[in-house]
Formats: C-alpha cells, structure tokens, sequence
C-alpha cells in the first residue's frame, strides 16, 4: 500500500454514521467497506439502486468470509450496517433531494466522504449548466457540505470532511475567465480534470480556516493511481499518455481507500485540519502547486465565484 502510517486498529460506535459519495465501487467501495467493518453507519450516496445494492451485498458476503477464516464463530459474527440513498451530482436537484432526505431522516452525521467523482470526460454540460467535472467533482460537494455541515457541528467533538482529491490538482492552473470550460474549442479534458481537483484542495484549505475552533475537520488525499472506473472516460491521447506514465505502479481501489480511512478514524489526526495527504502522510506540494491553493485571493475568487453558482441552493446563512 506504499508508505506511511498503518491504519489504526479501531472500533467506531454503532451510531457513528458516514456518508461515502460514490460508495458502490472503486475506492469509494472499500471506504464503506473498510468503516462499516470498524462498526459504522455506512450510507453509501450514488446514482444506481441496482449497484449499490449489488455492493452491499458483495460487503457483507466478503466480510462473512473473512471472519469465517479468521475462526470467528455464528455468535461473534454480526451484519455490516449499510444502506443506499440516491445521489446524483450531475444533477444539482438531485443533491437537494439527497440533503432534504438526510435532514429530514433526523440522523446525525460524523463523516463525510466526498469520494465521487469523475476522470477527464467528454465535452459535455450538465443540465444545470456546468462543465460537467466542475459539478461532478467540486460543485455538487460544495453543495452538500454547506447544507449537512451544521448537522456534523452538532454531532459530536470529532468530526471529518474528507475530500479524495488528485496528485493531478498539482498540475491545475487558476484563473477567474478559465474556473470552467465554457467553449468545447478551449476544453481539454485532463487540464480541466486537474483544476477541478485544485478546487477541492483551495476549498479544503479555506474551510478549514473557516471551521477553526469547532469540532469538525477538513482534509484531502490523494490517493493514488488507482486501477478503478474514474479511466473509463480517458480516450484522449494526452491522457492516456498521461495515465499511461504511472500504468506501472497501480494501486488497488482497497490500497487507494488506504489514506482516506484513515483520515477518517485515525487519532493522530483528530482535530487537524486543512492538510493534503499522500500514503497516510500529510504533503507538501510542490512551491507552484502550494502556492496556488494558498493563495489568498484565489481562495475568495473560487469561494464568491461557487457560492454565485449556488446561491439559489445554498443555506441562508451561508456566505
């Protein structure tokens, strides 16, 4: 799983819930997977009924198995907690669905992990009128996490917003007239990839500013090149060249979910915030691509800009 921490050997609460954003495959798999064996519920945010289903019943069948190997018997085993809410982030209706069946089921909430995404499609918009990684991988998290973040303050002393960002955020570039592709002539998927991966990084730094003194935190990782469905959409030559440079060093989608489980239970990152991780360790990244995220004025520039996008959806007390 390359270096770093191991993952703490940890039992979470019954009630301690999470919420994985593309739950039912690739990393976002093995993040339910990995925090419902840790005793969690899991609820697993994505498009398909049929396919979060059919995961849920793949978790619980490998988790049968394994405790079967390891000896355990029928009374030490115990049923995974996991269930399935639609979501779709393509569609901003859908994420206010999402948002008014979480707040009305009256749960409480102790980790988000904003996981879905989307690697380098198509030109393409979504019906609301966003370049589609745009909304896919930045917009419709914002969203979410403006709306379910005054549940998480209210839900216990240590709780976790966790963003599976990019190493590819590094090569994004920033500039007010560019945050998304407006014209098909101009749009180049792998550089619109990174850019919406640079925004979970600015987004993660500001809001960590903006949540200093409460009990939750935010964070992201990267988590890897991993052999997962994100490359089914890589048929430009750039980025198959691109993807195609770390081909040799895949990660498994149970090795990429590595670095977010752990951000999400480890007690030597309880109370930190802001941070990017790679291999369970927080990163510096490169000066060019630190400077980028840090920088002040694109922070507010990307901040006012999202909340524009969003100010019909967004909370009435938040700014």
């Amino acid at each position: 799983m390359g270096s770093g921490a191991s993952l703490p050997n940890v039992r979470l609460p019954s009630d301690t819930v999470v919420v994985v954003t593309g739950g039912n495959t690739g990393i976002g798999y093995e993040l339910a997977k990995g925090l419902a064996i840790m005793g969690a519920h899991v609820i697993i945010a994505c498009r398909s009924e049929q396919r979060a289903t059919e995961a849920i019943a793949k978790m619980k069948a490998e988790f049968l198995s394994e405790t079967s190997h390891l000896g355990l018997s029928h009374s030490d085993e115990r049923e995974l907690q996991l269930e399935y809410m639609h979501l779709d982030l393509a569609i901003l209706k859908s994420a206010m669905d999402f948002i008014t069946s979480f707040k009305q089921a009256g749960r409480k909430l102790h980790i988000l992990l904003c996981n879905a995404g989307i690697g380098s499609p198509p030109w393409g918009h979504t019906e609301d009128g966003y370049e589609t990684q745009f909304q896919v991988n930045y917009l419709g998290h914002f969203l979410i996490i403006a709306h379910l973040l005054p549940i998480m303050q209210q839900s216990g002393e240590d709780c976790r917003i966790i963003l599976t960002s990019s190493v590819a955020s590094q090569y994004g570039t920033f500039d007010l007239d560019t945050i998304q592709a407006k014209d098909e002539r101009v749009y180049k998927r792998c550089m619109y990839y990174s850019k919406s991966k640079l925004y979970q990084v600015m987004q993660t730094i500001t809001m960590a500013s903006r949540l200093s003194g409460s009990h939750v935190t935010m964070t992201c990782y990267h988590p890897g090149v991993v052999a997962t469905e994100i490359t089914r959409s890589m048929e430009d030559h750039s980025c198959i060249c691109l993807f195609g440079l770390f081909k040799c060093c895949l990660k498994t989608p149970e090795q990429g979910a590595k670095t977010g489980i752990y951000l999400a239970v480890s007690p030597e990152v309880k109370g930190q915030s802001g941070g990017y991780y790679v291999n369970c360790r927080q990163k510096t990244p490169s000066r060019t691509a630190s400077f980028l995220p840090r920088n002040e004025t694109y922070q507010k520039q990307l901040w006012d800009y999202t909340v524009d996008c969003l100010k019909d959806l967004l909370p009435a007390d938040f700014s």
